[in-house]
């Protein structure tokens, strides 16, 4: 059986630990990087993967391509312009073309059920590179980063500021699996799916939700945020009224611990959802995450492909 990466919550723990443990090793051997050594070992040496974007991406689509190449690999990279999945042609017979002619495919999309469908009739490994239902990608980057900094983030606060988008949807995820406890801090109609957080809590985790800066962001471990407006979003101006109070500011900041980091997975939109002060200030380790996504994807693409 194929391994497939999906979404976090499919995947257990100990396969989750070993990604970051190999990712761990995979940014060892770069070291000062990006001048650093190349990989030691090509293992993708022979294997072809598509990476195919519905969605616009700037991150996702450099730390695959470059991450297969660094490993010996070769891409084939497909945008919303050059197929439509279940338009022109059905999901289910694109997804048993392609893996016909490739060993992985990375799907950037925007509804999970495509992801699914071209999962289930694919015969190589998928890996969810992001829908608006989750992102599993940069969350488990993040914990990468965190615990990289921090150590185990096991019994840690974590607040999440703002909407509750695909991130967080991830975030409540490994929040059952890595056992932190996740603080949502947004307006009360924007409140997580309710199945996400009963699915965190069923594990033992502490799930909550404020309106209140001072609950949610005092003895916090991690803050994270991210933009309160996706691509294809239309109603901007009425979204950023309803979100403006939730801003990550260096006021709030000083709330949580000192050694505290903050997160964002980027684009941001400085000045909305966070100050410059906040993600350039002494606390945020927004780049080293992003570049981290380039460490984690290759321990991903490693583990389904088997390797």
């Amino acid at each position: 059986m194929k391994n497939n990466f999906l979404n976090l919550k499919d995947i257990h723990l100990n396969d989750l630990k070993a990604i970051l443990a190999e990712a761990s090793r995979i940014k060892d051997l770069r070291v000062n990087f990006p001048n650093g050594k190349k990989d030691e070992d090509k293992v993708l040496r022979d294997v072809i993967a598509a990476l195919i974007f519905e969605k616009p991406s700037t991150r996702t689509r450099f730390s695959f391509d470059v991450g297969i190449r660094q490993m010996g690999g070769q891409t084939i990279i497909s945008s919303n312009a050059d197929m439509h999945l279940g338009k022109n042609e059905n999901v289910s017979d694109t997804a048993k073309v392609l893996s016909r002619y490739v060993d992985l495919v990375m799907l950037r999309t925007f509804d999970e059920k495509i992801l699914f469908e071209f999962c289930e009739y694919s015969a190589v490994p998928v890996i969810n590179g992001l829908t608006d239902q989750s992102h599993p990608c940069q969350v488990l980057a993040d914990i990468f980063t965190y615990e990289e900094k921090r150590g185990s983030i096991s019994g840690k606060k974590v607040t999440w500021a703002g909407d509750s988008n695909n991130v967080c949807n991830s975030y409540l995820e490994a929040a059952s699996k890595f056992g932190f406890n996740f603080c949502f801090y947004g307006p009360k109609d924007c409140l997580p799916n309710r199945s996400l957080i009963e699915g965190a809590e069923k594990y033992g985790v502490k799930v909550s939700s404020t309106d209140d800066p001072e609950e949610a962001f005092y003895n916090a471990d991690l803050v994270v945020t991210d933009t309160w407006i996706s691509m294809h979003e239309i109603e901007k101006k009425q979204k950023r009224e309803l979100f403006s109070a939730f801003q990550v500011t260096s006021k709030k900041m000083s709330l949580a611990k000192k050694d505290s980091i903050f997160l964002h997975c980027l684009p941001a939109h400085r000045g909305e959802e966070v100050t410059d002060e906040v993600i350039d200030g002494p606390n945020s380790e927004v780049f080293e995450a992003a570049e981290n996504r380039l460490h984690v994807q290759k321990a991903i693409i490693k583990w389904v492909l088997e390797l």
